[in-house]
């Protein structure tokens, strides 16, 4: 009886295992997964129960192993090699996958972002009960130069990365003296906000009225829109009574190509009436 009609050919089992044929000649030749029958022409064949021993070494490339890897681990005779081997790509897969949870974050807050950028009126003040609400603080950063405050921004993020934390959105702090003195670029601090919040270090922001407007465009003429919020507060009879949070939004505004363009920055401002 021929063997071969009770096997798969190459491209059968290259069609079942959803793979190129070379694959599987490759994986011949370096004895990975041999056919389980060659006729006397040199033609491959293979049996349906190899399928599975094919989809073990996917398996295994996917969670980033090397073939020499593989091969090693399928002809290892020793259960704790294979267990440790198994445990550490374990721990590989997740932190990829935390990352990759960590990116659909980023996704999802860029565009729950998006589809507010459609609700805004960017030329409009509005006054608004905010609730207390914890924020993760960097250093203090008043009155230091740029260089120094190149450095704090840089050993914050890190900070932020090795905490694996998941950022929703993140910006800058401004004291009440700064904004009174209109020294709107002289920031105390930068913040940010994350879903989790385990941190230790947090903040608590003070509940009450804030005033909340937009700014499109550079940071550095910020103080246009301050000079209007001002003028806003006047007109309905509040004053400033706390610091100014400035929110970084990215609005992905497609008429223009100048990036910075589209980044609008979302001020709220802690009220009173006069």
């Amino acid at each position: 009886m021929d063997a071969s009609n009770k096997l798969m050919t190459t491209g059968e089992f290259a069609a079942l295992c959803n793979v190129k044929k070379q694959t599987l000649f490759h994986y011949d030749d370096i004895g990975l997964l041999e056919p389980e029958y060659k006729n006397e022409n040199g033609y491959r064949f293979y049996s349906i129960q190899q399928a599975e021993a094919y989809s073990l070494i996917d398996m295994l490339k996917e969670i980033g192993m090397s073939l020499a890897e593989i091969k090693d681990f399928l002809q290892s005779k020793n259960p704790k090699k294979i267990t440790d081997l198994l445990t550490e790509k374990e721990k590989l897969v997740d932190k990829k996958i935390q990352k990759l949870q960590r990116t659909q974050q980023l996704i999802s807050n860029q565009k729950k972002q998006t589809e507010r950028a459609l609700q805004l009126d960017l030329d409009q003040f509005t006054i608004t009960d905010m609730e207390m609400e914890q924020i993760v603080l960097s250093e203090n950063i008043l009155n230091y130069s740029h260089k120094d405050i190149t450095k704090m921004i840089i050993a914050f993020m890190k900070y932020v990365k090795q905490g694996e934390i998941n950022v929703e959105n993140w910006g800058a702090l401004i004291r009440q003296e700064q904004i009174e003195t209109e020294d709107y670029l002289n920031y105390s601090h930068f913040f940010l906000r994350e879903n989790s919040l385990h941190l230790t270090e947090t903040y608590h922001t003070k509940a009450g009225k804030y005033v909340v407007g937009y700014h499109k465009g550079s940071y550095l003429n910020t103080y246009k829109t301050y000079d209007k919020i001002k003028a806003y507060l006047d007109k309905k009879g509040y004053r400033i009574c706390g610091d100014s949070f400035e929110e970084y939004l990215y609005l992905m505004d497609g008429i223009s190509l100048e990036v910075k363009a589209n980044y609008v920055i979302k001020i709220m401002i802690q009220v009173e009436e006069k």
